[in-house]
Protein backbone atom coordinates (compact mmCIF):
# COMPACT_ATOMS: atom_id res chain seq x y z
CA UNK A 1 0.00 0.00 0.00
CA UNK A 2 1.22 3.73 -0.90
CA UNK A 3 1.06 6.25 1.83
CA UNK A 4 -0.47 8.45 -1.01
CA UNK A 5 -2.81 5.81 -1.66
CA UNK A 6 -3.98 2.17 -2.71
CA UNK A 7 -4.19 0.16 -5.46
CA UNK A 8 -7.65 -1.38 -5.70
CA UNK A 9 -6.42 -3.23 -9.00
CA UNK A 10 -3.45 -4.16 -10.86
CA UNK A 11 -4.12 -1.13 -13.06
CA UNK A 12 -6.33 1.51 -11.43
CA UNK A 13 -4.45 3.39 -8.55
CA UNK A 14 -6.94 5.73 -6.27
CA UNK A 15 -5.23 8.30 -3.75
CA UNK A 16 -6.74 8.68 -0.25
CA UNK A 17 -6.97 12.64 -2.24
CA UNK A 18 -10.09 11.55 -4.66
CA UNK A 19 -11.47 9.31 -2.22
CA UNK A 20 -12.20 12.15 0.00
CA UNK A 21 -14.22 13.44 -3.24
CA UNK A 22 -15.95 10.51 -4.56
CA UNK A 23 -18.63 10.19 -2.32
CA UNK A 24 -20.54 7.13 -3.95
CA UNK A 25 -18.31 4.78 -1.64
CA UNK A 26 -20.12 6.36 1.76
CA UNK A 27 -23.77 6.24 -0.65
CA UNK A 28 -26.22 3.19 -0.56
CA UNK A 29 -26.55 2.14 -4.48
CA UNK A 30 -29.44 -0.24 -3.89
CA UNK A 31 -32.13 1.90 -2.23
CA UNK A 32 -36.07 1.36 -2.85
CA UNK A 33 -36.08 4.63 -4.99
CA UNK A 34 -33.88 3.10 -7.47
CA UNK A 35 -35.39 -0.74 -7.24
CA UNK A 36 -37.84 -1.84 -10.24
CA UNK A 37 -40.36 -4.72 -9.71
CA UNK A 38 -39.38 -8.25 -10.72
CA UNK A 39 -38.54 -8.68 -13.94
CA UNK A 40 -38.73 -12.51 -15.17
CA UNK A 41 -37.18 -11.44 -18.64
CA UNK A 42 -33.68 -11.22 -17.10
CA UNK A 43 -30.95 -13.40 -18.12
CA UNK A 44 -30.89 -15.92 -15.28
CA UNK A 45 -34.56 -16.33 -13.35
CA UNK A 46 -34.14 -17.99 -10.03
CA UNK A 47 -34.76 -21.90 -10.98
CA UNK A 48 -36.98 -22.21 -7.72
CA UNK A 49 -39.92 -24.67 -8.97
CA UNK A 50 -42.56 -23.15 -6.52
CA UNK A 51 -41.48 -19.57 -7.72
CA UNK A 52 -41.66 -20.54 -11.42
CA UNK A 53 -44.95 -22.21 -10.60
CA UNK A 54 -46.20 -19.00 -9.15
CA UNK A 55 -44.85 -16.63 -11.50
CA UNK A 56 -43.39 -14.53 -8.60
CA UNK A 57 -39.98 -13.93 -6.84
CA UNK A 58 -39.20 -14.74 -3.52
CA UNK A 59 -40.43 -12.02 -1.63
CA UNK A 60 -43.93 -14.26 -1.62
CA UNK A 61 -41.96 -16.39 0.82
CA UNK A 62 -41.45 -13.21 3.37
CA UNK A 63 -44.80 -13.67 3.51
CA UNK A 64 -44.85 -17.34 5.43
CA UNK A 65 -43.34 -15.81 8.37
CA UNK A 66 -46.58 -14.17 9.82
CA UNK A 67 -47.39 -17.84 10.20
CA UNK A 68 -46.54 -18.35 14.17
CA UNK A 69 -44.64 -21.44 13.48
CA UNK A 70 -42.99 -20.43 10.40
CA UNK A 71 -41.83 -17.73 12.20
CA UNK A 72 -40.91 -19.21 15.60
CA UNK A 73 -39.05 -21.51 13.96
CA UNK A 74 -37.11 -18.82 11.90
CA UNK A 75 -36.51 -17.10 15.77
CA UNK A 76 -35.12 -20.61 16.64
CA UNK A 77 -32.77 -20.66 13.71
CA UNK A 78 -31.28 -17.46 14.55
CA UNK A 79 -31.01 -17.50 17.95
CA UNK A 80 -29.12 -20.67 17.46
CA UNK A 81 -26.45 -19.08 15.81
CA UNK A 82 -26.45 -16.02 18.09
CA UNK A 83 -25.99 -18.04 21.12
CA UNK A 84 -22.18 -19.63 19.87
CA UNK A 85 -19.38 -18.09 20.65
CA UNK A 86 -18.08 -15.88 18.09
CA UNK A 87 -14.70 -13.82 17.40
CA UNK A 88 -11.39 -13.61 15.44
CA UNK A 89 -8.76 -16.59 14.91
CA UNK A 90 -5.42 -15.04 14.29
CA UNK A 91 -3.39 -17.77 12.06
CA UNK A 92 -0.76 -16.40 10.80
CA UNK A 93 -1.69 -13.12 10.76
CA UNK A 94 0.32 -10.04 11.49
CA UNK A 95 -0.48 -8.75 14.90
CA UNK A 96 -1.39 -5.16 13.32
CA UNK A 97 -3.37 -6.82 11.10
CA UNK A 98 -5.53 -8.82 13.66
CA UNK A 99 -6.00 -5.41 15.87
CA UNK A 100 -6.99 -3.07 13.29
CA UNK A 101 -10.00 -6.03 11.61
CA UNK A 102 -10.51 -6.22 15.33
CA UNK A 103 -10.99 -2.65 16.29
CA UNK A 104 -13.48 -2.23 13.03
CA UNK A 105 -15.21 -5.09 14.18
CA UNK A 106 -16.03 -3.71 17.49
CA UNK A 107 -17.48 -0.66 15.92
CA UNK A 108 -20.00 -2.93 13.95
CA UNK A 109 -23.49 -3.59 15.12
CA UNK A 110 -22.65 -7.55 14.47
CA UNK A 111 -25.78 -9.32 15.83
CA UNK A 112 -28.09 -7.47 13.55
CA UNK A 113 -25.25 -8.24 10.63
CA UNK A 114 -25.65 -11.97 11.37
CA UNK A 115 -29.32 -11.63 11.22
CA UNK A 116 -29.33 -10.33 7.97
CA UNK A 117 -26.99 -12.88 7.15
CA UNK A 118 -28.85 -15.68 8.68
CA UNK A 119 -31.68 -15.02 5.98
CA UNK A 120 -29.66 -16.69 2.98
CA UNK A 121 -30.56 -19.73 4.16
CA UNK A 122 -34.28 -18.83 4.29
CA UNK A 123 -34.29 -17.75 0.78
CA UNK A 124 -31.05 -18.86 -0.63
CA UNK A 125 -29.13 -15.94 -0.94
CA UNK A 126 -28.96 -12.36 0.89
CA UNK A 127 -26.82 -9.51 -0.93
CA UNK A 128 -25.49 -7.33 1.65
CA UNK A 129 -24.04 -3.45 0.84
CA UNK A 130 -20.91 -2.45 2.02
CA UNK A 131 -20.80 1.12 3.12
CA UNK A 132 -17.01 2.70 3.05
CA UNK A 133 -15.91 5.17 5.14
CA UNK A 134 -12.30 6.69 5.46
CA UNK A 135 -10.92 6.03 8.72
CA UNK A 136 -7.52 8.36 8.70
CA UNK A 137 -5.46 6.89 5.64
CA UNK A 138 -7.64 3.19 6.29
CA UNK A 139 -10.83 2.42 4.20
CA UNK A 140 -13.38 0.28 6.21
CA UNK A 141 -16.88 -0.63 5.89
CA UNK A 142 -19.06 1.84 8.60
CA UNK A 143 -22.03 -0.35 8.46
CA UNK A 144 -22.93 -4.04 6.06
CA UNK A 145 -26.73 -3.78 5.24
CA UNK A 146 -28.89 -6.42 4.41
CA UNK A 147 -30.41 -5.23 0.72
CA UNK A 148 -33.94 -7.55 -0.32
CA UNK A 149 -33.07 -10.25 -2.60
CA UNK A 150 -35.50 -9.92 -4.81
CA UNK A 151 -33.93 -6.52 -5.96
CA UNK A 152 -30.90 -8.23 -7.20
CA UNK A 153 -30.53 -11.35 -9.63
CA UNK A 154 -27.80 -12.78 -11.57
CA UNK A 155 -27.19 -12.93 -15.04
CA UNK A 156 -25.34 -15.92 -17.71
CA UNK A 157 -22.24 -15.24 -16.28
CA UNK A 158 -23.46 -15.92 -12.60
CA UNK A 159 -22.54 -12.08 -11.83
CA UNK A 160 -24.86 -10.34 -9.53
CA UNK A 161 -26.76 -7.70 -10.90
CA UNK A 162 -29.45 -4.56 -9.50
CA UNK A 163 -32.71 -4.69 -10.75
CA UNK A 164 -32.98 -0.71 -11.11
CA UNK A 165 -35.29 1.67 -13.39
CA UNK A 166 -32.29 3.11 -15.04
CA UNK A 167 -31.00 0.16 -16.35
CA UNK A 168 -33.72 -1.58 -17.59
CA UNK A 169 -34.06 -5.62 -17.91
CA UNK A 170 -30.52 -6.09 -18.37
CA UNK A 171 -30.09 -4.23 -14.53
CA UNK A 172 -27.06 -2.86 -13.07
CA UNK A 173 -23.61 -4.81 -12.72
CA UNK A 174 -22.57 -4.41 -8.51
CA UNK A 175 -19.19 -4.27 -8.26
CA UNK A 176 -17.80 -7.17 -5.50
CA UNK A 177 -16.38 -4.27 -3.42
CA UNK A 178 -19.67 -3.15 -2.42
CA UNK A 179 -21.54 -6.19 -2.79
CA UNK A 180 -20.74 -9.78 -0.93
CA UNK A 181 -23.26 -12.38 -0.96
CA UNK A 182 -23.73 -14.80 1.75
CA UNK A 183 -25.55 -18.32 0.26
CA UNK A 184 -26.59 -21.69 0.65
CA UNK A 185 -25.65 -24.59 -1.65
CA UNK A 186 -25.46 -22.33 -4.51
CA UNK A 187 -24.25 -24.43 -7.47
CA UNK A 188 -23.42 -22.65 -11.26
CA UNK A 189 -26.66 -23.90 -12.40
CA UNK A 190 -27.93 -22.33 -9.47
CA UNK A 191 -26.23 -19.07 -8.09
CA UNK A 192 -29.51 -18.05 -6.12
CA UNK A 193 -29.03 -20.83 -3.81
CA UNK A 194 -31.20 -23.45 -2.08
CA UNK A 195 -34.17 -21.41 -0.09
CA UNK A 196 -35.37 -23.54 3.29
CA UNK A 197 -38.60 -21.98 3.00
CA UNK A 198 -39.34 -23.28 -0.01
CA UNK A 199 -40.16 -26.34 1.78
CA UNK A 200 -42.19 -24.78 3.97
CA UNK A 201 -44.38 -23.32 1.66
CA UNK A 202 -46.96 -25.90 0.35
CA UNK A 203 -47.36 -27.23 4.01
CA UNK A 204 -47.90 -24.07 5.43
CA UNK A 205 -50.75 -22.91 2.55
CA UNK A 206 -52.57 -26.28 3.33
CA UNK A 207 -52.34 -25.72 6.96
CA UNK A 208 -53.90 -22.22 6.62
CA UNK A 209 -56.60 -23.85 4.70
CA UNK A 210 -57.53 -26.48 7.23
CA UNK A 211 -57.14 -24.25 9.74
CA UNK A 212 -59.81 -22.30 8.22
CA UNK A 213 -61.97 -25.40 7.07
CA UNK A 214 -61.37 -26.99 11.22
CA UNK A 215 -62.91 -23.27 12.29
CA UNK A 216 -65.88 -23.46 9.70
CA UNK A 217 -66.20 -26.79 10.78
CA UNK A 218 -66.19 -26.24 15.05
CA UNK A 219 -68.62 -23.46 14.11
CA UNK A 220 -71.20 -26.02 12.45
CA UNK A 221 -70.76 -28.74 14.47
CA UNK A 222 -69.06 -27.65 17.80
CA UNK A 223 -72.50 -26.48 19.32
CA UNK A 224 -75.17 -28.44 19.74
CA UNK A 225 -78.11 -27.71 16.90
CA UNK A 226 -81.21 -25.99 18.33
CA UNK A 227 -84.48 -27.01 16.31
CA UNK A 228 -87.56 -24.69 16.92
CA UNK A 229 -91.25 -26.35 16.03
CA UNK A 230 -94.02 -23.99 15.11
CA UNK A 231 -97.95 -24.73 14.19
CA UNK A 232 -98.43 -25.29 10.74
CA UNK A 233 -100.40 -22.51 10.53
CA UNK A 234 -97.90 -19.77 11.98
CA UNK A 235 -97.16 -16.67 9.95
CA UNK A 236 -93.89 -15.65 8.92
CA UNK A 237 -93.77 -12.94 11.27
CA UNK A 238 -94.06 -15.61 13.89
CA UNK A 239 -91.37 -17.73 12.55
CA UNK A 240 -89.09 -15.12 12.11
CA UNK A 241 -89.51 -14.51 16.07
CA UNK A 242 -89.22 -18.16 16.69
CA UNK A 243 -86.05 -17.73 15.38
CA UNK A 244 -84.90 -14.67 17.11
CA UNK A 245 -86.07 -16.35 20.00
CA UNK A 246 -83.52 -19.68 19.16
CA UNK A 247 -80.69 -17.55 18.04
CA UNK A 248 -80.94 -15.82 21.59
CA UNK A 249 -81.11 -18.96 23.16
CA UNK A 250 -77.63 -20.82 21.51
CA UNK A 251 -76.27 -16.95 22.66
CA UNK A 252 -77.30 -16.70 26.06
CA UNK A 253 -78.88 -19.90 26.86
CA UNK A 254 -82.10 -18.23 27.65
CA UNK A 255 -85.19 -18.06 25.05
CA UNK A 256 -88.98 -16.96 25.30
CA UNK A 257 -91.25 -18.95 22.96
CA UNK A 258 -94.86 -19.11 21.87
CA UNK A 259 -96.08 -21.93 24.16
CA UNK A 260 -97.95 -24.10 20.96
CA UNK A 261 -94.13 -23.72 19.73
CA UNK A 262 -91.31 -26.48 20.75
CA UNK A 263 -87.95 -26.61 20.95
CA UNK A 264 -85.54 -29.51 20.54
CA UNK A 265 -81.71 -29.48 21.17
CA UNK A 266 -79.76 -32.10 19.15
CA UNK A 267 -76.16 -33.18 19.41
CA UNK A 268 -73.61 -33.70 16.35
CA UNK A 269 -72.89 -37.01 17.53
CA UNK A 270 -70.87 -38.93 15.12
CA UNK A 271 -68.71 -36.02 13.63
CA UNK A 272 -65.46 -36.54 15.99
CA UNK A 273 -64.25 -38.54 13.12
CA UNK A 274 -63.91 -35.63 10.53
CA UNK A 275 -62.93 -33.17 13.41
CA UNK A 276 -60.16 -35.43 13.58
CA UNK A 277 -59.39 -35.27 9.90
CA UNK A 278 -58.35 -31.97 10.21
CA UNK A 279 -56.20 -32.41 13.24
CA UNK A 280 -54.25 -35.01 11.31
CA UNK A 281 -53.77 -32.39 7.74
CA UNK A 282 -52.50 -30.04 10.41
CA UNK A 283 -50.16 -32.00 12.74
CA UNK A 284 -49.07 -33.74 9.06
CA UNK A 285 -48.12 -29.78 8.32
CA UNK A 286 -46.46 -28.77 11.23
CA UNK A 287 -44.17 -32.17 11.19
CA UNK A 288 -43.35 -31.35 7.59
CA UNK A 289 -42.48 -27.28 8.49
CA UNK A 290 -40.26 -28.68 11.95
CA UNK A 291 -38.37 -30.86 9.22
CA UNK A 292 -37.74 -28.03 7.15
CA UNK A 293 -36.71 -25.66 9.06
CA UNK A 294 -35.33 -27.49 12.75
CA UNK A 295 -34.14 -30.82 11.15
CA UNK A 296 -36.57 -32.52 13.73
CA UNK A 297 -40.22 -33.56 13.74
CA UNK A 298 -40.83 -33.78 17.71
CA UNK A 299 -43.67 -31.54 18.29
CA UNK A 300 -45.17 -29.87 21.47
CA UNK A 301 -48.44 -31.70 21.52
CA UNK A 302 -50.39 -32.11 24.45
CA UNK A 303 -49.75 -36.15 24.30
CA UNK A 304 -45.90 -35.86 24.30
CA UNK A 305 -43.64 -35.94 27.48
CA UNK A 306 -41.07 -32.95 28.48
CA UNK A 307 -38.04 -34.62 27.17
CA UNK A 308 -40.06 -34.67 23.38
CA UNK A 309 -41.57 -31.17 23.88
CA UNK A 310 -38.06 -29.78 24.64
CA UNK A 311 -36.27 -31.18 21.76
CA UNK A 312 -38.94 -30.22 19.45
CA UNK A 313 -37.99 -26.94 20.07
CA UNK A 314 -34.01 -27.17 19.49
CA UNK A 315 -32.32 -26.79 16.18
CA UNK A 316 -30.70 -30.05 15.48
CA UNK A 317 -26.81 -29.01 15.15
CA UNK A 318 -26.01 -29.94 11.55
CA UNK A 319 -28.47 -26.94 10.79
CA UNK A 320 -27.05 -24.73 13.23
CA UNK A 321 -23.20 -25.15 12.23
CA UNK A 322 -24.47 -24.77 8.32
CA UNK A 323 -26.39 -21.92 9.08
CA UNK A 324 -23.08 -20.82 11.20
CA UNK A 325 -20.42 -21.11 8.10
CA UNK A 326 -22.54 -19.00 5.93
CA UNK A 327 -22.39 -16.52 8.24
CA UNK A 328 -18.74 -16.73 8.68
CA UNK A 329 -18.25 -17.19 4.90
CA UNK A 330 -19.56 -13.79 4.62
CA UNK A 331 -18.11 -12.12 6.80
CA UNK A 332 -14.67 -13.46 5.89
CA UNK A 333 -15.14 -12.37 2.72
CA UNK A 334 -15.63 -8.50 3.88
CA UNK A 335 -12.41 -8.95 6.08
CA UNK A 336 -10.49 -10.04 2.75
CA UNK A 337 -11.81 -7.41 1.23
CA UNK A 338 -10.84 -4.98 4.02
CA UNK A 339 -7.45 -6.36 4.19
CA UNK A 340 -7.08 -6.60 0.43
CA UNK A 341 -7.69 -2.57 0.36
CA UNK A 342 -5.54 -1.30 3.23
CA UNK A 343 -2.69 -3.95 3.46
CA UNK A 344 -2.55 -5.78 0.02
CA UNK A 345 -3.70 -8.80 -1.54
CA UNK A 346 -1.16 -10.49 -0.70
CA UNK A 347 -1.39 -10.23 3.53
CA UNK A 348 -2.43 -13.02 5.51
CA UNK A 349 -6.16 -11.82 6.87
CA UNK A 350 -7.56 -13.72 9.55
CA UNK A 351 -10.29 -15.79 9.68
CA UNK A 352 -13.72 -14.85 11.85
CA UNK A 353 -15.70 -18.28 13.31
CA UNK A 354 -18.25 -19.54 15.15
CA UNK A 355 -18.02 -22.55 17.50
CA UNK A 356 -19.81 -23.70 20.49
CA UNK A 357 -17.80 -22.97 23.68
CA UNK A 358 -18.02 -26.56 24.94
CA UNK A 359 -16.09 -28.35 21.93
CA UNK A 360 -13.72 -25.66 21.69
CA UNK A 361 -12.77 -26.44 25.59
CA UNK A 362 -12.34 -29.75 25.03
CA UNK A 363 -9.83 -29.99 22.35
CA UNK A 364 -7.87 -26.74 23.88
CA UNK A 365 -8.03 -29.03 27.05
CA UNK A 366 -6.31 -31.87 25.62
CA UNK A 367 -4.01 -29.73 23.56
CA UNK A 368 -3.12 -28.13 26.84
CA UNK A 369 -2.47 -31.67 28.80
CA UNK A 370 -0.09 -32.70 26.01
CA UNK A 371 2.21 -29.69 25.71
CA UNK A 372 2.05 -29.33 29.66
CA UNK A 373 3.23 -32.93 29.75
CA UNK A 374 6.27 -32.57 27.25
CA UNK A 375 7.50 -29.81 29.15
CA UNK A 376 5.96 -26.54 28.42
CA UNK A 377 4.66 -24.29 30.87
CA UNK A 378 2.13 -21.78 30.63
CA UNK A 379 1.53 -18.71 32.85
CA UNK A 380 -1.30 -18.17 35.38
CA UNK A 381 -2.78 -15.16 32.86
CA UNK A 382 -3.27 -17.82 29.64
CA UNK A 383 -4.98 -20.27 32.07
CA UNK A 384 -7.01 -17.76 33.58
CA UNK A 385 -8.01 -16.17 29.95
CA UNK A 386 -8.54 -19.55 28.33
CA UNK A 387 -10.42 -21.07 30.51
CA UNK A 388 -12.39 -17.82 32.13
CA UNK A 389 -10.95 -18.02 35.75
CA UNK A 390 -11.09 -15.56 38.27
CA UNK A 391 -8.26 -14.25 40.43
CA UNK A 392 -7.27 -17.02 43.26
CA UNK A 393 -8.34 -19.72 41.27
CA UNK A 394 -5.11 -20.49 40.26
CA UNK A 395 -1.96 -21.23 43.55
CA UNK A 396 0.87 -19.68 43.43
CA UNK A 397 4.50 -21.60 42.85
CA UNK A 398 5.48 -21.59 46.81
CA UNK A 399 8.10 -18.62 47.58
CA UNK A 400 10.74 -17.77 49.97
CA UNK A 401 10.37 -13.98 50.31
CA UNK A 402 10.61 -11.94 47.34
CA UNK A 403 12.23 -15.25 45.60
CA UNK A 404 10.24 -18.58 44.58
CA UNK A 405 12.07 -21.32 46.74
CA UNK A 406 13.27 -23.19 43.95
CA UNK A 407 14.93 -20.07 42.09
CA UNK A 408 18.99 -20.06 42.22
CA UNK A 409 19.97 -17.34 44.91
CA UNK A 410 21.69 -13.98 43.99
CA UNK A 411 24.76 -14.96 45.76
CA UNK A 412 25.15 -18.28 43.23
CA UNK A 413 24.34 -16.85 40.29
CA UNK A 414 26.59 -16.44 37.14
CA UNK A 415 27.04 -13.26 35.89
CA UNK A 416 26.29 -13.81 31.71
CA UNK A 417 23.07 -15.06 33.26
CA UNK A 418 22.43 -12.25 35.64
CA UNK A 419 22.99 -10.44 32.38
CA UNK A 420 20.66 -11.92 30.49
CA UNK A 421 17.92 -11.54 32.88
CA UNK A 422 18.71 -8.15 33.20
CA UNK A 423 17.91 -7.65 29.36
CA UNK A 424 15.41 -9.84 29.49
CA UNK A 425 13.32 -7.70 32.21
CA UNK A 426 14.14 -4.43 29.84
CA UNK A 427 12.53 -6.24 26.50
CA UNK A 428 8.66 -4.81 26.12
CA UNK A 429 5.91 -7.40 26.82
CA UNK A 430 4.85 -7.75 23.64
CA UNK A 431 8.08 -9.05 22.07
CA UNK A 432 8.57 -10.84 25.17
CA UNK A 433 5.41 -12.72 24.79
CA UNK A 434 6.45 -13.53 21.38
CA UNK A 435 9.75 -14.65 22.42
CA UNK A 436 7.98 -17.02 25.43
CA UNK A 437 5.41 -18.34 22.95
CA UNK A 438 8.74 -19.14 20.23
CA UNK A 439 10.75 -20.94 23.12
CA UNK A 440 7.82 -22.74 23.99
CA UNK A 441 7.32 -24.22 20.66
CA UNK A 442 10.61 -25.10 20.27
CA UNK A 443 10.96 -26.53 23.29
CA UNK A 444 7.87 -28.89 22.47
CA UNK A 445 8.83 -29.92 18.65
CA UNK A 446 12.70 -30.75 20.22
CA UNK A 447 10.93 -32.80 23.31
CA UNK A 448 9.22 -34.44 20.51
CA UNK A 449 11.95 -34.73 18.01
CA UNK A 450 13.73 -36.41 20.78
CA UNK A 451 10.88 -38.54 21.95
CA UNK A 452 10.63 -39.70 18.46
CA UNK A 453 14.66 -40.35 18.01
CA UNK A 454 14.73 -42.63 20.85
CA UNK A 455 11.66 -44.78 19.50
CA UNK A 456 13.40 -45.00 16.36
CA UNK A 457 16.65 -46.19 18.16
CA UNK A 458 14.70 -49.02 19.96
CA UNK A 459 13.47 -50.36 16.86
CA UNK A 460 16.62 -50.23 15.28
Amino acid sequence: MNTTGVWVSPTEFISFAETQRRPSLKQHIATRGRAQASDFTSHLPNPDPILKAQGKDIAIYRDLRSSALVGGNIRRRKAAVLSLERGLQREQTARHVERFITDWLTDLDLDRIIRELLDAPLFGYQPIELLWQPVGRYWVPQDLLGKPAEWFFYDKDNALRFRTKDAGPDGEPCDPQRFIVARQDATYANPYGFPDLSMCFWPATFMKGGLKFWVQFTEKYGSPWVIGQHPRGATDGETELLLDSLEAMVQDAVAAIPDDASVQIIEAAGKAGSADVYRQLLEYCRSEINVAMLGQNQTTEKDTNHASATAGAEVTQDIRDGDAAIVASALNACIRHVVDLNFGPHVVAPRYALWQQEEIDKSLAQRDKALTESGVRFTNAYWQRTYNLQDGDLQQAPTTGDKPAFAETAQHQAPDQAALDQAIDSLPSEPLNQLTENLANLMFVADTWGRLSTTADRED
